[in-house]
């Protein structure tokens, strides 16, 4: 099967400083690959390079066999790549009904939110609610279901958990596991909660100051005393 996002050769940082060196990785449709690190290690950066928020130095992005150097970034969301960026962010004066809609805002016709709700169904209960008046889960659904709203293939996730209480992390990556399962979405997570991001991850990759230190079907790294203590934290 020909990997849908490949990745090679990788360098990228800000300024004269790069952060990623020579990272190579793939993911194929339907796969769920965790890129996971200390911080520092170069994961944001790589999903910001990816989406086209941050420019390359060096090396070769294709999508489904189509080169991204120089691609735009609202192109990318043609493309079917969807970004949500560390921090939950969303639009904070608007509801929840009109941040998903904004999602698939430039689909004619635009996609029905139905489908999002009942993957979500806190959302349902809350969509005349503002942004402001969300929890933090909330915020985090929310902005993964604006995300989805664009019906994309790829979906690039930076640090879903962050901040949040356990069962809501369960929730959000059982969520991730079902959208494989029954969709093939194809997601790369870049997550601190090793445990959960292995937990429903095909494959990981370990970042180590922007260099690849090894790349593992998930329970390989699982079971790799030594990796896990030296990189992992566990």
């Amino acid at each position: 099967m020909s990997a849908l996002l490949e990745v090679e050769g990788l360098t990228a940082g800000y300024g004269a400083a790069p952060v990623l060196h020579d990272v190579s990785l793939s993911v194929q449709p339907g796969q769920i690959v965790a890129v996971l690190g200390a911080n520092g290690a170069g994961k944001s950066t790589l999903l910001r390079t990816l989406s086209g928020l941050l420019p390359a130095t060096s090396g070769r992005v294709t999508f489904d066999g189509q080169d991204l150097r120089g691609v735009r970034v609202e192109r990318m969301v043609h493309l079917g790549i969807a970004h949500v960026p560390e921090g939950r962010g969303v639009v904070t004066e608007l509801t929840v009904d009109e941040n998903l809609r904004l999602g698939g805002l430039w689909r004619k016709p635009q996609p029905p939110l139905e489908p999002i709700y009942e993957l979500f169904p806190r959302l349902a209960e809350r969509r005349g609610h503002l942004g402001h008046q969300l929890s933090g889960g909330e915020r985090q659904m929310l902005a993964i279901g604006r995300a989805l709203a664009a019906q994309p293939r790829l979906l690039l996730l930076d640090e879903p958990s962050l901040g949040l209480a356990p069962k809501i992390t369960a929730q959000i990556m059982g969520l991730l596991r079902d959208l494989r399962d029954r969709t093939g979405l194809a997601v790369l997570l870049v997550e601190q909660n090793v445990r959960s991001a292995l937990s429903i991850a095909d494959q990981g990759v370990v970042l180590s100051l922007g260099r690849i230190v090894t790349r593992h079907d998930a329970a390989t790294l699982v079971d790799d005393a030594d990796l896990r203590h030296a990189y992992l934290g566990f």
